[in-house]
């Protein structure tokens, strides 16, 4: 079946064709006619009517007459700046009363065309009139909607309520930031935490930064770590996880992906939580940044991870009833997330007989101590942002270690990350130095007498600069200017004998 072509290309043909077989010789008229015939697909009297007629001359679009001029358009920009620049719709509908209300207080005198033009045009041709306006006051048209708006409607919204017991695997994902307080310019490190809703097992990945392909590496590395499979995971509106990027790792791996409602942490209640419990109560609140202290970080939560979900029991709500304003929570008894994984009964009996062989290796007290030589290293990096040189941990470590967790509490704080640093030194001024244009003059008169007080050099300072010492407020601080000064004095006069008694050579 011969393929047909498009209307364009049929156009394109007649009008190549159109000169050539007005000017060929009969026979040469017959072959070309075969051909456009063949290609075309065209009735062969319709295709003599169509190589036989003149090329006209390309026509433009007829301009259209304007139904609207410029007068509206300038009647309408002044309607629109007395209604604060509301949108097309809402002028449509004001503009009745509005030019009633402008003409009655005598602030419009529109002519009768214009007026009627006014009350008739629609809102589509008001917004396309104004947008010359707008985009010079905003400098640039609005931005359409990226691939992300796209993305976020395409994943379904999964509530706190929304969970039904599901199996282990479903994950809440989410990211920490370690900005050491208010968020300033720069990178920094952020945590990816993932939490699983049937059994609490958490996992922490270090990253150096925010960025959609270090979470897909994230939920890689934590996928390989996980004892049992990732069915699904539930992230924050957060672009990092709403992207295309994320979206085609889900789908390829067969992941459930679903969204919290916008602004709504309690949607992500079980993650939120370990955010605090886990994250935080390990890392603390300052500020990491650059390699080493992601690499630092992940070396902590290497041991973490092992700790926590193996030896760190955890409630798990039962059931909750309201009564009144009260409400009444009863919660499962305390168990760590290798226990939950080993009652629950999708798993399979492979994965817990190799959970128990690890749970026998796992050594709690090394965990913890390699925890406290993680936790050291980062309190180091956010304090002084160099690291101190460590040690790797031995069966000699581990046995002092053991020792002092009998008096660690006599330390106070033992988690190195929540220490509070000492203060810096207050050396800086925070008020303007009342005396700095006048202390020569006051230095000269100590000099002259070394006996005068404070308040006699006040005095002096009244009577010679009445406009800025008259009501003597600036006594304490002079009277605390001249300790030091004459301290100073004393500390050079006897420096000043030691040092010429010591240059003095002794005779024999």
């Amino acid at each position: 079946m011969t393929r047909q072509i498009s209307m364009t290309t049929r156009k394109e043909l007649v009008a190549a064709l159109q000169l050539r077989y007005s000017s060929a010789a009969f026979g040469d008229r017959i072959k070309i006619l075969d051909e456009f015939v063949a290609l075309t697909g065209y009735h062969r009297k319709h295709a003599i009517r169509l190589l036989r007629e003149k090329a006209s001359p390309t026509q433009g679009t007829p301009a259209r007459n304007r139904l609207y001029d410029e007068a509206v358009r300038q009647a309408l920009i002044v309607l629109w700046e007395a209604a604060d620049r509301i949108c097309g719709k809402r002028l449509k509908a004001l503009i009745p009363m509005l030019v009633d209300a402008m003409e009655r207080h005598g602030h419009l005198d529109l002519d009768p065309v214009v007026k009627s033009k006014l009350l008739q045009i629609s809102a589509a041709t008001i917004d396309r009139m104004l947008a010359d306006a707008r985009l010079h006051i905003d400098g640039q048209r609005k931005r359409r909607k990226g691939v992300g708006a796209a993305i976020r409607r395409s994943i379904p919204v999964r509530t706190f309520a929304d969970w039904r017991d599901p199996p282990p695997g479903f994950f809440e994902i989410d990211m920490v930031e370690h900005c050491g307080g208010p968020k300033t310019d720069g990178d920094f490190v952020h945590t990816l935490t993932l939490t699983d809703i049937a059994t609490g097992w958490t996992e922490c990945v270090a990253m150096r930064v925010r960025n959609q392909m270090l979470v897909i590496e994230g939920l890689d590395k934590a996928a390989a770590d996980l004892p049992f499979a990732m069915l699904g995971v539930d992230s924050d509106n957060d672009s990092a996880f709403m992207n295309q990027s994320v979206f085609d790792y889900c789908k390829g791996r067969g992941l459930v992906q679903t969204r919290s409602r916008a602004y709504k942490k309690n949607d992500q209640a079980w993650v939120e939580q370990k955010n605090g419990s886990i994250v935080r109560r390990l890392v603390g609140y300052g500020r990491l940044s650059g390699l080493d202290a992601r690499n630092a970080l992940a070396q902590l939560y290497a041991s973490s991870r092992l700790y926590i979900n193996f030896f760190q029991p955890s409630f798990k709500l039962k059931s909750k009833t309201r009564d009144g304003a009260r409400v009444h929570k009863v919660y499962f008894a305390p168990a760590t997330p290798c226990d939950r994984l080993l009652a629950h009964d999708s798993i399979e009996p492979a994965i817990k007989e190799k959970l128990k062989v690890q749970f026998k290796e796992l050594d709690p007290v090394r965990l913890l101590q390699e925890m406290r030589t993680a936790q050291q290293i980062l309190s180091d990096l956010a304090a002084h942002g160099v690291r101190a040189e460590t040690v790797s941990a031995d069966a000699s470590d581990v046995a002092v270690f053991l020792a002092n967790l009998s008096v660690a509490w006599k330390d106070g704080e033992a988690r190195p990350t929540h220490r509070k640093q000492p203060a810096a030194k207050h050396w800086w001024r925070t008020r303007v130095d009342p005396f700095a244009d006048v202390w020569p003059v006051i230095e000269g008169w100590l000099i002259a007498e070394p006996s005068a007080s404070a308040r006699a050099v006040m005095s002096r300072l009244a009577a010679m600069v009445p406009d800025v010492y008259a009501s003597k407020a600036q006594l304490r601080t002079l009277q605390r200017r001249v300790k030091v000064w004459r301290a100073e004095r004393v500390r050079e006069l006897i420096l000043g004998g030691v040092r010429k008694s010591a240059e003095t050579p002794v005779e024999a």
